[in-house]
């Protein structure tokens, strides 16, 4: 993958056997754990990663990497959310 920037090339690559079944695997073991959680902000989390991932999917055949940063960036404030609503301790 390469990305022209102001003239200059901007690229990286993985080449690991099997990738689209890792990645898939990982996704369901992290956005699925989080989606069949009891929590309600859980869910809206796994569902904004959930939608985050499927973004970067579409856009980066555009090559925009920062997707995925973007929707990370969103997450985190329904993490803090989530962190700010819990009791302080036993």
């Amino acid at each position: 993958m390469t990305a022209d920037v102001r003239g200059h090339t901007v690229g990286y690559g993985l080449d690991l056997p099997q990738s689209s079944l890792i990645i898939a695997g990982y996704l369901v073991a992290t956005i699925g754990s989080l989606l069949l959680s009891g929590d309600r902000l859980l869910r809206l989390l796994g569902g904004l990663v959930a939608a985050g991932a499927l973004m970067r999917a579409v856009v980066w055949r555009l090559e925009f990497i920062s997707t995925w940063c973007a929707f990370a960036a969103v997450a985190s404030v329904v993490v803090l959310a989530w962190v700010h609503r819990r009791p302080a301790g036993p």
